[in-house]
């Protein structure tokens, strides 16, 4: 450890084994006091030092009790392992304790180990502790890679010294663990929990420790090298030549930037936490020195961390490259390829062979297409990736500079593996950022909300690689419509570039939908890309937006909406580059919110908006025929069902025009047929057996009277089904015809025939009740941090009997019951709702009139503002 106390004289002198004996309180206190100084000396001190301070402090602790509780007559040893063996301890750390006994204990002795662990607890020391003899700890270290690691680490604490060297040497015998059984344990071990991360390390809540790029990264190299080279630091692996000085540095100082961060996390979170969660990161941000601004002192420590875990996981890969080499293949190798001058194939991977190979930019991108066009190449070999990092470091100037680099690029972006393994090696190398200035600015770039799950850069690399599947035969299966027209489009490359650019001006402030599209345009004429081309991308990334939110934000059922969008979108080319950027934009926001109603919505408005240039843009839909075809539709299919014409027109009849073109003629059909059966003076509660547009139909047909739209969203709400559509359609005879659309929390349409009918009862009960007061979860903490507030905008319609609004705002149990009761106090008819949840916020879609059936006046719409703000301010 040290030769000299890092633990100030007033801790060592209470805990000295000749001081008085300390009850469990006085610890606790001296525990306390020591994490207050802790976190004094935080802002002063190195990162180790305070570390190293919590091993010394809990050693004494430890043997303090150690020696109270008589355990040092006996014998036994008491063992420090893991991080604690290792000598690093964060402040909120658990302590991992091994006690190595003989082979049988003694009842005495049991009851004394029972005691010490006991008042362990009592101490508030998190204690993670085995008891083992030698030949437990070699038994179950054999058939177990977790406990045979903790035991390499093993250190000494207090007891019976002969016991600790009598396992130490066993632990080094290849009977133990060999450095290629380790070695393949370890790396599987990695590759399972990177996998548990979806091989993202650019998420916005990362884990720290065990994240890709992490410290658990950092470990593992250590471990290796401990097994294998009997290394006891990773200066050693310099030694060994398996890192260079500066390497070793760098690592250092990866680790001790990660090291502070986990080290302020834990005194922030006043736990052992590792998740850097929302919550924390302002807090952690001020800690660290980032200073207290908020957003913006957490976007300076994100984007230093996103660098730091970028470069942990190039130093991790090459090392465990490098081990594999020496560790397993340790033989002449399988199989060498001669490309050309400068580059072999190796194993798999590609090789330069001249160290001055990447003097040259050039080469660095040469080497991307090689590997685009030799497809037996699987990975970089981990000298090429030393010598890459090298050259990197050295770039004067943007690779974009150079004409060949600028057309080697756009080789690779045309070439049909191009977005395959070349770009996926381009963007973890960071390569893709020394080629586009721009594009090295969003790495690491935060996204403050809980819709985004990655920065931007890790985003835009994941709709890049949707757009690539989708141009890949072996995925057709997984979004057909996408992959037919991808594979049929004369230039995909244009849609790549699209994707490229679609978020490459976020962070500059203003609208980064069309800076992007000035960046995109100053591309295309960079690389001699033709006007017509130049002009496609820009206006992709102009309008990248525009689908998903007409999609959800907007009645795609409504022909003025697809005329307003077809207007926009011009023809049909643009619409299939448009279609397959949204669903590869959408799919790689957060795979965990994307939908088959989502899917579903985009795939409707894409087949409506073709349908509308196939007619011809300035031949509108006659709506007086819609109708008319929609009835008669309906009409056929109730007759085959035995149903009598006259009595289907009399109910018709109470209905209003807008109806028949609001509903599907199969909607029409389902409705008719359950409200001509059903008692008119009782509700009338159907669940769609089948999806529609993904979700589940809810349809509810009653008297017209108040607080049932109120009821209905507070008890879909209640029961955790998120709507994402109503229509409210009221009829000359005082009854209401109320659709939505819900998914349940997994975003999935209700599939149980029993939970349907379970939710038919309660609306049903709760429409029969006089009351409408149900009860809703409190909002979470996880939603508080967020600043929300509520914001109102009236959008320009051409209709004089309605007012179409938007309401942003926080989401949160109840919150569209709370719009409904506004709307139902200012005396207004909603028509219609689009409800749409991006992470903790809500942008939604109201159609409402007042009840004669007349937009809002100015007036009117000012009230409603104030009063929707006022009643659901948080």
């Amino acid at each position: 450890m040290h030769t000299q106390s890092l633990v100030p004289l007033e801790f060592i002198e209470s805990l000295s084994i000749s001081a008085p004996q300390m009850s469990s309180k006085e610890i606790c206190q001296l525990n306390d006091a020591f994490h207050q100084w802790q976190k004094e000396q935080f802002i002063i001190d190195d990162i180790t030092n305070i570390l190293n301070a919590r091993v010394e402090f809990v050693d004494q602790v430890l043997t303090k009790l150690w020696c109270q509780h008589n355990l040092d007559e006996y014998q036994i040893s008491l063992i420090a392992v893991g991080g604690y063996g290792r000598g690093e301890l964060h402040p909120c750390s658990d302590v991992d304790i091994l006690l190595l006994t003989q082979e049988i204990l003694e009842p005495e002795l049991e009851e004394k180990i029972s005691a010490f662990i006991t008042q362990l607890w009592d101490v508030k020391l998190d204690i993670g502790h085995s008891v083992r003899s030698i030949k437990e700890c070699l038994k179950q270290a054999v058939n177990d890679v977790t406990i045979a690691t903790n035991l390499m680490e093993m250190r000494q604490v207090c007891g019976n010294e002969a016991l600790t060297q009598h396992l130490q040497p066993l632990l080094n015998e290849d009977v133990f663990w060999t450095s290629k059984k380790f070695f393949v344990a370890k790396r599987e071990e990695q590759l399972e929990r990177h996998k548990q991360y979806n091989g993202a390390a650019y998420t916005l809540e990362p884990n720290l420790k065990a994240n890709p790029g992490g410290l658990r990264d950092i470990q593992t190299i250590g471990w290796v090298a401990k097994r294998h080279f009997k290394a006891d630091s990773l200066e050693e692996l310099v030694q060994h030549k398996y890192l260079t000085q500066n390497e070793y540095f760098e690592l250092l100082e990866c680790q001790d930037y990660l090291w502070r961060m986990r080290g302020a996390l834990h005194f922030i979170a006043g736990r052992s936490e590792n998740r850097l969660l929302f919550d924390y990161q302002a807090d952690v941000a001020d800690m660290m020195g980032f200073g207290a601004e908020g957003k913006i002192a957490v976007e300076r420590m994100m984007k230093r961390f996103f660098r730091i875990i970028g470069r942990v996981a190039e130093l991790n890969k090459m090392l465990l490259q490098y081990f594999e080499y020496a560790i397993i293949q340790n033989k002449v190798h399988d199989k060498t390829t001669v490309i050309n001058d400068d580059f072999i194939i190796l194993d798999g991977q590609i090789k330069v062979t001249n160290h001055r190979t990447f003097m040259r930019s050039t080469k660095i991108m040469e080497m991307f297409l090689l590997i685009a066009k030799h497809e037996e190449i699987t990975d970089l070999h981990p000298n090429t990736l030393r010598l890459m990092r090298n050259a990197r470091r050295r770039l004067v100037s943007g690779m974009m500079d150079y004409e060949r680099c600028r057309q080697l690029f756009l080789e690779i972006i045309k070439h049909p593996r191009g977005l395959g393994l070349p770009f996926t090696l381009m963007h973890r190398h960071s390569i893709l950022g020394a080629y586009l200035p721009a594009w090295r600015n969003i790495a690491g770039q935060m996204q403050f909300d809980l819709f985004h799950a990655y920065s931007v850069d890790e985003h835009s690399y994941r709709l890049i690689k949707n757009l690539y599947r989708f141009n890949q035969k072996e995925y057709n299966d997984e979004f057909p419509l996408c992959s037919k027209i991808v594979q049929r489009i004369r230039k995909p490359e244009l849609l790549f570039l699209a994707g490229i650019f679609h978020d490459i001006a976020k962070g500059r402030g203003g609208s980064h939908a069309d800076l992007g599209a000035i960046d995109a345009l100053e591309f295309s004429k960079e690389h001699k890309l033709s006007d017509h081309d130049g002009r496609m991308i820009s206006w992709l990334v102009k309008h990248h937006l525009l689908m998903s939110v007409t999609a959800q934000r907007r009645d795609i059922s409504d022909p003025e909406v697809i005329a307003k969008f077809a207007n926009i979108v011009r023809d049909e080319a643009h619409l299939d580059y448009l279609y397959c950027l949204t669903v590869a934009d959408m799919r790689a926001t957060n795979e965990s919110l994307w939908n088959s109603w989502k899917e579903n919505l985009l795939e409707e408005l894409y087949n409506s908006t073709k349908r509308a240039f196939r007619r011809g843009l300035e031949k509108p839909v006659d709506l007086r025929a819609k109708i008319r075809e929609n009835q008669q539709q309906a009409i056929n299919l109730l007759i085959e069902k035995n149903i009598n014409q006259t009595e289907i027109k009399t109910l018709w009849s109470e209905f209003k025009a807008d109806y028949f073109l609001r509903y599907a003629p199969e909607q029409i059909v389902w409705h008719t047929e359950h409200i001509l059966k059903h008692n008119k003076d009782e509700p009338l509660v159907l669940i769609s057996p089948y999806p529609y547009r993904g979700g589940t139909e809810v349809f509810v047909y009653t008297k017209d009277k108040a607080n049932i739209f109120v009821k209905i969203v507070s008890l879909l709400g209640s029961k955790c089904f998120s709507i994402h559509d109503a229509k409210i359609i009221s009829s000359k005879t005082g009854y209401t015809a109320n659709t939505f659309v819900i998914l349940d929390q997994q975003g999935n349409a209700i599939d149980d025939k029993y939970r349907a009918l379970e939710l038919a009862g309660s609306l049903t009960e709760v429409l029969e009740s006089k009351t409408a007061d149900i009860k809703f979860k409190p909002i979470s903490n996880r939603l508080k941090q967020f600043h929300v507030p509520t914001q109102v905008s009236f959008i320009e319609t051409k209709s004089k009997k309605n007012t179409l609004l938007e309401i942003t705002s926080l989401d949160r149990p109840g919150l569209l019951a709370q719009f409904a009761n506004v709307f139902q106090e200012c005396k207004l008819h909603i028509h219609s709702a689009k409800i749409t949840t991006f992470g903790e916020k809500v942008e939604d879609m109201f159609i409402v009139s007042t009840l004669d059936e007349k937009a809002l006046t100015a007036k009117e719409q000012q009230e409603l503002s104030t009063k929707l703000c006022d009643d659901t301010a948080m």
